[in-house]
């Protein structure tokens, strides 16, 4: 199996794991309590591959001229998609009516999944480790997505076949953005991988603290959950050590 092959395989981590999430709300009402646990895990998890994996990377080229670059238009990047997701979302809330399915959220949702297919690419554009731990945070990421996104359009549809090819949509958004990042960014020049580094640190810093811990604490936050943060970022830390 080739190097390209194996990243694949990883990639395909978040798409199963999207679609247990989805299969277990199709099934079974998760509670809110169960999504903000995992959803504190998941922030931990991701901020731990930024600080232990991308950073060191970063700062081992010394150019802080492409680090600041990469790292502004990351954070402008992800607030312009912001912008425009709150936009599509606000159109649909005042035209949608009861029974059909909210169409923008799911674009907001295909359009987060496509920017994290692209992260994952630049992960593994950072080295086989720090791809593959990304996968496994951006896997819990996907698995609390997939319990949001099919309790959000149960007001839509109950049809489970509808259900799954939704689901499987989105998984394909992802695989989309995980191949595109993995075919441009493969042996980029180190100038342009500084860049690439710092724009993506930007975007999974702004993917914990605007999106994982936001949703986490529209549930009434307790220590447990706060505590899970740190596990998800401890036992990363770790793995990064070991393997």
């Amino acid at each position: 199996m080739t190097q390209f092959e194996k990243e694949i395989l990883f990639t395909l981590i978040p798409v199963v794991l999207l679609l247990a999430g989805g299969t277990l709300a199709i099934f079974r009402n998760a509670s809110s309590a169960f999504k903000s646990m995992t959803l504190h895990f998941a922030a931990g998890v991701v901020f731990s591959v930024v600080a232990v994996e991308l950073l060191p990377d970063m700062i081992k080229i010394h150019d802080p001229i492409m680090i600041v670059t990469g790292f502004i238009v990351g954070i402008a990047s992800m607030l312009i998609v912001k912008r425009v997701t709150e936009k599509i979302e606000a159109t649909e809330e005042n035209s949608t009516s009861k029974g059909t399915l909210p169409w923008a959220a799911l674009a907001a949702v295909g359009i987060d999944l496509l920017i994290d297919g692209i992260l994952l690419g630049i992960g593994f554009a950072a080295g086989q480790k720090e791809g593959t731990l990304l996968a496994f945070a951006l896997a819990l990421e996907c698995f609390s997505l997939g319990i949001a996104v099919v309790t959000t359009i149960r007001s839509g549809t109950n049809s489970k076949p509808k259900l799954y090819q939704i689901l499987v949509g989105l998984d394909l958004v992802f695989l989309i953005g995980a191949v595109a990042g993995l075919f441009l960014l493969h042996n980029a020049p180190e100038k342009l991988m500084e860049f690439i580094l710092s724009f993506g640190a930007a975007a999974l810093l702004y993917l914990v603290t605007e999106e994982l811990l936001v949703e986490a604490h529209e549930e009434k936050d307790s220590p447990v959950y706060t505590a899970l943060f740190f596990a998800g970022f401890l036992i990363f830390l770790v793995l990064g050590i070991i393997l």
